[in-house]
């Protein structure tokens, strides 16, 4: 694992290790800790000698989350002919055209690659750099235990307290997202197999409504929605993806975003947990660690409800 001390790194090495791979997590150390019985190497990527450490050894499959270019020029560089089988951890957020339903991975148009650019465009550049013999798995919006961001748990911490929920419009547009463990999980099985070729890793979609529905039902939580129309978040400055005052949407409001096919996908082995189980354990993580949770306060909500009944009359 080039990391392995966050999140879905660490999620990928205890899924190896669970199946009986020894395990290297080669990173900084900064953002956190290998998960324990894995060896920890530290490297720097920044660094023209930063993965020295690793020299002489040869492994039957590294796994890459790396987001800038130059970092993963480098790492295939260094590592040339020593590794078995690669993947590359990329993001749906490639491709170009985010408004047309049911695109496939092998075949969607993806934005052009920037050495330097913005998150999308420097991945699709990583990718090119793998080229044709890895895993190239496209990962959606990742949730679970352990999340960092705080998108997907402030949805369970808001309906676990139940009432009136302030939701994004429309309830019938598609929402995609995929548990860490089970993306972990299935990185380690395509590695196993040595997969090779560009693939989403989500879930099938479901409707907006059947995602709050179903958290809240898995919470236990008696919910209603009140349906925002895009203009109203607008006129409010309701942020659309996360930090302060906005709905950290798992629910993107470019419908190609969040309808990918996944056959293929599933069809190489990726299984899904229920929904609801994912949402219990996360509300069980948030409760016993504290975990983050972003977007609007209970009394910013409040206020914008007040607001949304009002506009109605």
């Amino acid at each position: 694992m080039l990391g392995g001390t966050r999140f879905l790194g660490q999620r990928i090495a205890e899924q190896a290790m669970g199946l009986g791979h020894a395990v290297t997590c080669a990173a900084r150390g900064l953002s956190g800790a290998a998960p324990p019985g894995a060896r920890f190497v530290t490297v720097d990527r920044d660094r023209a000698d930063g993965l020295d450490a690793l020299k002489g050894e040869w492994f039957d499959a590294a796994v890459d989350v790396a987001r800038h270019p130059a970092q993963v020029q480098g790492a295939l560089a260094a590592l040339e002919g020593r590794i078995g089988h690669w993947t590359f951890v990329s993001t749906t957020s490639v491709y170009a055209d985010t408004q047309t339903r049911g695109q496939r991975a092998g075949t969607a148009p993806l934005l052009a690659p920037a050495e330097n650019g913005p998150y999308g465009p420097a991945k699709v550049a990583c990718e090119r750099a793998f080229g044709d013999a890895a895993l190239i798995c496209r990962a959606g919006l990742i949730v679970g235990p352990g999340d960092p961001t705080g998108r997907f748990g402030s949805w369970i911490a808001r309906l676990a307290r139940g009432g009136e929920v302030l939701a994004p419009a429309a309830p019938e547009d598609p929402v995609q997202l995929i548990d860490a463990r089970d993306l972990a999980a299935w990185i380690v099985h395509g590695a196993e197999r040595g997969l090779a070729g560009p693939f989403d890793a989500v879930a099938p979609a479901c409707t907006r409504r059947a995602f709050l529905d179903r958290c809240a039902d898995a919470l236990g939580a008696a919910c209603t929605y009140a349906w925002a129309d895009p203009a109203f978040l607008d006129r409010h400055g309701v942020g659309r993806d996360s930090g302060r005052f906005s709905l950290p949407l798992p629910l993107p409001d470019t419908i190609g975003d969040a309808s990918r096919d996944v056959s293929a996908t599933v069809a190489a082995g990726l299984t899904v947990r229920p929904l609801e189980e994912t949402a219990r354990d996360t509300l069980h993580w948030l409760e016993t660690t504290g975990g983050p949770v972003t977007g609007l306060t209970a009394d910013e909500e409040a206020t914008l409800l007040a607001a949304w009944h009002a506009e109605r009359g």
